[in-house]
Formats: structure tokens, C-alpha cells, sequence
């Protein structure tokens, strides 16, 4: 099923689909209304649902909240004719299964819900940069809060190094270094080392 308002891209998708993937896709229906959504999944039986994200007034991540809580089981592509990446982050936060721009081409979606059917996920790779640059970047309070220091020593300890080792790098006495790593992992807000060493992996601090 399709659910989005601009009814030439809709009416266009589904000729494309009956048209060259018919052994692969029946189009069970369509729909303008985000609040339309999961009545239609349901009264065809859907195996998939298309979702433009971009439907007033409701919008079409709630179509997509609307559809997974009554049927998990159906898959979803999330469209987008904007680059919002916070919209489409949303998106599959709220349970898309998949997300792409409209800018690609009509026949080229075939694939991504197919790939998506078949129980894996598709992802626009413009989305997916953002996704990963954002995930390796601590948040900006951390790093207000470290000192040199504190980068120093996070560095080491996620190398593994034990608080001897650590204490001998840094030239302090081991009692002073188990001080500073406790007040490093409260800083970090995580309780142990390998959870710091996951942490740092997850930044770039480990990078260089």
C-alpha cells in the first residue's frame, strides 16, 4: 500500500510497480490521510506500506508509529522528497524498516522494498553518513568536561593498560591514578573501563 498526498508520485509508483514488478508487488491500495493509514494496512492485508514522511498535518512518521503498533509484522519504506535527516531519523526511530530519497529513480525501488520484504533494512546513503558521523561524536558536554589530562588518560585506558601502567605514564603514584580514573568514568558517565574503551571507540578518540 502507498500512503502519500502527492497522488501523480503515488498514482505513478503504482503503474511503475504493476507495470514492470507485477510478478513481485500488488498494489492493495492508497491513501492521502496519514490517519487513513493503518485502516488501509489492515483492510488489504498489507505486506508493505510506502510513507512519504512529508504529510500535513499529522505527517508521515506518524503513519508509521500508527501502522507498527497495529501491525508489526507489516514492513515500511520511509520516502522523503526533503533533507531533513532529523525527519528521517524519526522515521526509523518510529519503526521504518527502510529509508530513501525521493530523488531516486521510480525504477529503482523495486530493489530496496524487495530487499526490504525480504526482512533487511535500506538505508539512503546520505542518511546513513549522517547517521554514523553523528554516532561517533561524544556529546559536546563530555568534552567540555575533559581536560588534557582526562583525554590523556582515557586514551591509555582504553588501550587496555593497567593502573600501574597508567600511573607510570602519567608519573603519578598508583593510588593517584585509580582517583583519576574513578573521577574519569563519573565524568564519562559510564561504571567501568571496558564501557570507557566502548565509549572512545564509538568518539574517533582512538583514531590517531
Amino acid at each position: 500500500m502507498i500512503v502519500d498526498d502527492h497522488e501523480l508520485f503515488a498514482e505513478g509508483l503504482e503503474l511503475l510497480l504493476t507495470r514492470d514488478w507485477g510478478e513481485k508487488f500488488v498494489i492493495g491500495g492508497r491513501t492521502t490521510f496519514v490517519e487513513e493509514a493503518a485502516e488501509l494496512v489492515a483492510s488489504c492485508n498489507a505486506d508493505l506500506a510506502i510513507v512519504d514522511l512529508s504529510m500535513p498535518p499529522l505527517g508521515g512518521v506518524a503513519a508509521i508509529r500508527h501502522i507498527k503498533s497495529r501491525h508489526p509484522g507489516t514492513r515500511i519504506l520511509a520516502l522523503s522528497g526533503t533533507e531533513d535527516q532529523q525527519l528521517a531519523e524519526e522515521a526509523l526511530r518510529a519503526g521504518a524498516d527502510g529509508f530513501l530519497s525521493k530523488t531516486v529513480r521510480p525504477d529503482a525501488l523495486a530493489e530496496p522494498l524487495a530487499t526490504i520484504a525480504a526482512g533487511l533494512r535500506v538505508v539512503d546513503p546520505g542518511l546513513l553518513d549522517t547517521l554514523l558521523s553523528s554516532t561517533r561524536k561524544p556529546a559536546a558536554a563530555i568534552l567540555d568536561s575533559l581536560t588534557p589530562a582526562d583525554l590523556t588518560l582515557w586514551t591509555l585506558l582504553s588501550t587496555g593498560m593497567e593502573t600501574a601502567e597508567i600511573a607510570n605514564r602519567m608519573l603519578v603514584s598508583e593510588r593517584t591514578a585509580k582517583r583519576m580514573v574513578a573521577s574519569l568514568l563519573n565524568k564519562l558517565g559510564v561504571s567501568n573501563r571496558i564501557a570507557a574503551a566502548a565509549l572512545a571507540g564509538r568518539s574517533g578518540i582512538l583514531d590517531d
